[in-house]
């Protein structure tokens, strides 16, 4: 089991300009372009991966938690901060002995988060880390005409067995 990447996700939309931009248009969007970019992050990393969103302001709001398919998104309930649902969690599963690195840009949300035995990342330098394995799977998996080996037969068999089908071959 893989380490859990637990994210800020308002923190994480108003950083990343691709997210900030599509926000504008649609903050609703915006969400699930990042759980679609962190699933697929998770899935490579071997990570599992909580998105937290904060609705303390919306009132008569409960907590919603829903699984997206190898994301976990939480939106907090009335009167509760992502920050201070991410620092609880972020606590218990590292007194469980689970490794949990903590994605936000805010400076005193990671000075909590380091407090209580966690790892924290920027959001930035989580933007960097996708676009770098992003670029190595499609490197890796995407097939690409001027990249491909040949595979030949030649390659694979030793020299006495290529002569054998040669001479079959010249028979024809």
């Amino acid at each position: 089991m893989g380490a859990i990447l637990i994210v800020d996700g308002y923190n994480v939309i108003y950083d990343w300009p691709v997210l900030n931009r599509l926000k504008d248009e649609s903050l609703h969007h915006a969400r699930d372009r990042l759980a679609e970019m962190l699933a697929s992050y998770g899935a490579f990393t071997g990570n599992d991966v909580l998105i937290v969103y904060d609705a303390h302001h919306s009132s008569g709001v409960h907590a919603v938690e829903e699984d997206l398919g190898g994301v976990t998104v939480v939106y907090t309930g009335e009167g509760q901060t992502a920050d201070s649902y991410i620092e609880r969690l972020a606590y218990s599963l590292v007194r469980q002995g689970k490794t949990v690195y903590v994605v936000t840009s805010d400076w005193a949300e990671q000075l909590a988060i380091l407090g209580a035995g966690a790892y924290r990342i920027s959001a930035g330098e989580l933007y960097r880390d996708i676009e770098t394995n992003a670029k190595v799977q499609q490197n890796k998996y995407a097939e690409n005409p001027l990249t491909r080996q040949r595979n030949e037969v030649a390659t694979r068999v030793d020299g006495k067995v290529m002569k054998k089908l040669d001479e079959m071959r010249r028979r024809r």
